[in-house]
């Protein structure tokens, strides 16, 4: 699994000009998955998310995770993230997990994260969407598990 985790001030997910999902202060997360993927990868990202100290603490660094700050988190599916772009100029998707698979494998992560107890909000999985955000900072980190 892929993780594309941006901190923001604000996101939100919009499908037929239509806003179905918006958060505050928090993390856009974009997630993809790839075939041979599991309930593993998904809770060790999942751990790694709600754990990762990427907001600022009283004296300016980096010391605080989304559940020290109390923020939301907006995750979307972005199966594009298992594209291989090695070869040629067309994104190949063959490493992608089947769409059936990935939705179960996107819902488990998301139940994960709700976990926490935090505000967790989705896009809708395999909709073309318009994903709008602020990324403070800007702070973009790509995570693997």
């Amino acid at each position: 699994m892929k993780v594309v985790l941006q901190r923001v001030s604000e996101a939100s997910v919009e499908v037929f000009n239509n806003t179905i999902s918006s958060t505050g202060r928090g993390l856009l997360l974009l997630v993809g998955a790839d075939k041979g993927d599991s309930e593993k990868n998904a809770d060790f990202l999942s751990d790694r998310v709600l754990g990762l100290r990427i907001f600022e603490d009283e004296a300016g660094k980096m010391n605080l995770s989304v559940k020290d700050v109390g923020g939301q988190l907006l995750a979307v599916s972005q199966f594009t993230l298992s594209a291989d772009i090695t070869k040629g100029r067309r994104p190949s998707f063959s490493s992608a997990m089947p769409p059936d698979h990935a939705r179960k494998l996107f819902d488990y992560f998301v139940d994960k994260l709700k976990e926490s107890g935090l505000d967790i909000k989705t896009g809708e999985f395999g909709a073309r969407m318009k994903v709008k955000l602020v990324n403070e900072g800007p702070v973009t980190f790509v995570l693997e598990g």
